[in-house]
Formats: C-alpha cells, structure tokens, sequence
C-alpha cells in the first residue's frame, strides 16, 4: 500500500490537477508490479513500480535499448531513485490469452510464427560487447537451483553421493552444449505471456534481464512454456520453420537440422531444470505460489527429452529416482500430489 501511495503521488505530481485511474496491471516473479493509469480521456499508461531498495531500473533502460529494432514499450518518463517508469501501453491481451481464447491449431502456429519472426529480427541485431554474457558461471548456477530448490526443498530428497557424480557429469555435458553455440542476444524470458497481441506486430516485455548467449534459449522459452503445452510433432513443425527462416536471414544455426533440433533440446533441459528449481525457490523462500503447479510440466519435459539421448540418460534415471517410474503422462501427473507438487 505505501508503494502505491508514492507512485499516486509521483503521477500527481507528474499530470497536476488530472483525475488519474490506477489500477493493478500484472507482477513479475521479483518485486516489480505494473499498474495502468487511466486518463480522463482514455488513454492508458503503464507504470513500473520497482522498489529501489530491492531492484535497478537500469538493466531495463538498457535492454529496452538494445531491442528497440521490435516493438518494446517506449519509455515516457522515468523516476530512478523511487523506482518508477512511465511506459507505453501495449494493450491488454497477452499472446498466451490469445492462444488460450481461440484453441484452433492454425491460430496457434500464426501466433507462435510471428513471435518467431520478432525472435529472428532480435536476434539479427546482435552484437557482442552490449549485454552481459551467458558464461558458464550464470548457466552453472541457474542448474544448481534444482539440486537446491526443488531436490532439497520441494521433494525433500538431497542428492546422494551417487546421485551428485550423475549431476555433475550430465550438467557438464549441458554446460559444453551451451556454451558451445553461436552467440546471439537472448530475452531469456521470451514466453507468451511477455508477448503482447497489438494492432500490428508483437509487443515484447519483461527484456531486462537479456544477456548474449546460445541461439537456441528463447526458442526452448517460446516452444516448451510454462503455461501452456504442445504436442511434440507441432513442436518440432515450429523449430523446423524458426531454423529455415534463421537460415535464410543469415543467422548462424547448423545447417543439419538434426544438429540443431539436438541443440535446442540439449539447451531446454538446461533451462527446465532452472525453471523447476526457479519455481521451488518462489515457493519456498518467497511465498509466490502462482507458478508452483507448472513444475510437473517442467519435469516431464526433462523426462521427454533425457530419455531421447543416450548421453542424458544418466540424468533420466536421476529424474526417476527423486519423482518416480516414467508412467503415462496421466498417471504421472497424479502422482504428484503424493510428491509434494501440491498442497
């Protein structure tokens, strides 16, 4: 509430004698919330609360920069040490609200094509010595957020000495993938709920933590989400159309899609074995407990792909261990309560 106070009088004193409407717009897994402010006539703005104790605006001017070349919200006015941004509205329908409005599988592949087609244009603007690198010690510490977050917090199962030498080796194994790919700007939350629907081109948000790294990390983002799951065989549809399209635009992918569809699965354990942990940590430190239920999606994906490649397949059996047998995905999916998912 007192947050919300300072940022009322910040707009009061920014638009004198103007009858603002403010309202709660959306929160992001850290401290920043947004709100819409509502003019008299009609026009809406966004404004960023980010307490500065707790957070730096810079990295978010920065990147918003660095990713002008699509479309960001552009920046109206800015209050860096209350922690306040005035920004464009870029409307009120998410593409992920979009996807799940309208179920039909055409909508689905025009809507993830033309974040696609924003992805590639991102990605052809890069540049290296602009954003801070995806180096092996950030890769290495978001893996160890499962063996700390979601093995000893979430499952309560602490690997064992058997169990860190398979870890060890299989995140080595990721960490050598990784960084062992052509090196692009990366959003490195490109989901569709930071994907906005406008009246021409998607509206991209939450960029501020975008560094330079693999090729294939916000294609995984985009394709293996949180909220929201497609079969395999649509899946790969799409990887097949992102690699064809990065190709014909000269950005560096293999050129055997084979290679390529290895390392965008390789690249997306990395990331779902993060995400799991991410979301353990939510819970459990922070007390956010909106995106504890994605976690079994995240699981089965590791399942899915770890299963796929020999090499992996010390960590598939590391999944089996600490969450149980590969059954189908329903019998799978009921036995989380028993794991502690829930609840």
């Amino acid at each position: 509430m007192q947050r919300l106070n300072v940022l009322k009088t910040w707009l009061a004193t920014r638009f004198p004698q103007t009858d603002i409407q403010v309202e709660f717009a959306a929160a992001d897994a850290d401290f920043r919330r947004y709100f819409r402010a509502v003019f008299p006539d009609g026009t809406t703005r966004i404004v960023m609360d980010a307490p500065p104790e707790k957070m730096n605006t810079d990295a978010y001017v920065h990147a918003r920069e660095v990713f002008s070349m699509v479309h960001v919200p552009a920046i109206l006015d800015r209050d860096r040490e209350q922690g306040l941004m005035l920004l464009e509205d870029l409307g009120r329908v998410t593409f992920l609200a979009a996807l799940e409005h309208d179920a039909r599988r055409e909508v689905h592949q025009l809507l993830l094509q033309e974040a696609i087609d924003t992805l590639i244009e991102i990605q052809l603007g890069s540049k290296p010595d602009v954003l801070p690198v995806y180096d092996e010690a950030l890769l290495t510490r978001e893996l160890n957020l499962f063996p700390e977050w979601f093995c000893n917090q979430e499952i309560g199962k602490p690997l064992s000495y058997a169990q860190r030498k398979v870890w060890g080796e299989t995140s080595r194994l990721l960490l050598n993938a990784a960084l062992a790919q052509p090196q692009v700007y990366v959003h490195r939350d490109y989901i569709v709920r930071n994907l906005m629907l406008t009246s021409d081109r998607p509206g991209v948000l939450d960029f501020q933590d975008a560094v330079y790294g693999p090729i294939t990390y916000d294609l995984v983002s985009l394709l293996r989400d949180a909220f929201i799951e497609w079969d395999e065989a649509f899946v790969l549809d799409l990887v097949i159309r992102y690699w064809e399209k990065a190709r014909a635009a000269g950005l560096p992918v293999p050129d055997s899609i084979d290679d390529f569809y290895r390392a965008f699965e390789w690249m997306g354990v990395q990331r779902h074995l993060k995400v799991a942990g991410i979301f353990a940590r939510l819970h459990h430190r922070d007390g956010k407990d909106k995106y504890r239920p994605e976690i079994p999606r995240f699981i089965k994906y590791l399942k899915r792909t770890t299963r796929r490649y020999g090499e992996l397949a010390p960590l598939y059996g590391l999944l089996v261990e600490l969450v149980g047998k590969d059954e189908t995905d329903a019998e799978l999916q009921s036995s989380y309560p028993v794991l502690g998912f829930k609840g």
